[in-house]
């Protein structure tokens, strides 16, 4: 799992983070303010990038969160089966399955390239090329 780590008041929105063990695109970020007796809290809402679930948790601003390593490459799509795609990566030859998104259905084609998303050891299509 390739992660990174820090804090939570550094993360602006369109950034990625882990909440859950879950890879997350980060929505908002809102920090409070100190109190006379305790350090700020930072309210961190995301959408998990797999499982499209909004999430958020509350945490002080100065809490180190991981960040997980966004691997982009490009691959072949060798075979179409129903939702699931079968792509090889255009480096290292390797095949593998990956399920397609509803949204790119149609830009999927046997034999295009396309540009796919490895976190924390699961791939994702992104886009076509």
């Amino acid at each position: 799992m390739a992660t990174t780590k820090a804090a939570i008041k550094t993360l602006k929105p369109g950034k990625y983070c882990v909440i859950d063990g879950e890879p997350c695109k980060v929505l908002d970020v809102i920090c409070s303010k100190p109190g006379k007796h305790g350090g700020a809290k930072a309210r961190l809402e995301a959408v998990g990038i797999f499982d499209k679930r909004r999430r958020s948790i509350v945490k002080p601003a100065s809490t180190e969160i991981e960040i997980p390593l966004v691997d982009k490459k490009t691959g072949q799509v060798v075979m179409i089966t129903g939702n699931t795609a079968q792509i090889m990566d255009l480096e290292t030859y390797e095949t593998f399955d990956v399920e397609i998104p509803k949204e790119m259905k149609e830009k999927v084609i046997q034999g295009n390239e396309i540009m796919y998303w490895v976190l924390m050891g699961r791939k994702m299509l992104v886009t076509g090329k």
